[in-house]
């Protein structure tokens, strides 16, 4: 209750910076090196919404992976992820997003990576 730091994790694409994490909702922000992405992924529980700050980002989304769909956002665009929906992000400069979303933060489903973390959670 009050005051308290942000949670900041490292990651291979990153970083993420946890601002709000309470049992019912989760807040941070993502910031993603131009180049880099996000595992292809889904999640079972978690919806989350995420809008653009600064940069520009790829979203590849769809119910399978073989037919994946492409749409580029830009700063201020925003982009629904319900559970079930396969997606990545992938990075086209340096960008900085704003994630809202379910508690259910270590609910995800990673089908590729190319940081070799597929079938974890791990950061």
């Amino acid at each position: 209750m009050g005051k308290r730091p942000a949670r900041f994790v490292h990651k291979p694409w990153g970083h993420e910076e946890i601002f709000a994490e309470t049992d019912r909702y989760a807040g941070k922000f993502l910031v993603v090196k131009s180049g880099e992405c996000l595992s292809l992924q889904y999640h079972e529980k978690k919806e989350e919404t995420l809008r653009v700050l600064e940069g520009r980002v790829i979203f590849e989304t769809g119910v399978e992976p073989s037919s994946l769909e492409c749409v580029e956002l830009g700063p201020g665009e925003v982009f629904h992820i319900p559970p079930g929906l396969i997606h990545r992000m992938i990075a086209v400069t340096d960008c900085t997003l704003v994630e809202v979303s379910t508690a259910d933060l270590d609910d995800v489903v990673r089908l590729s990576d190319r940081y070799g973390r597929e079938g974890t959670s791990d950061p």
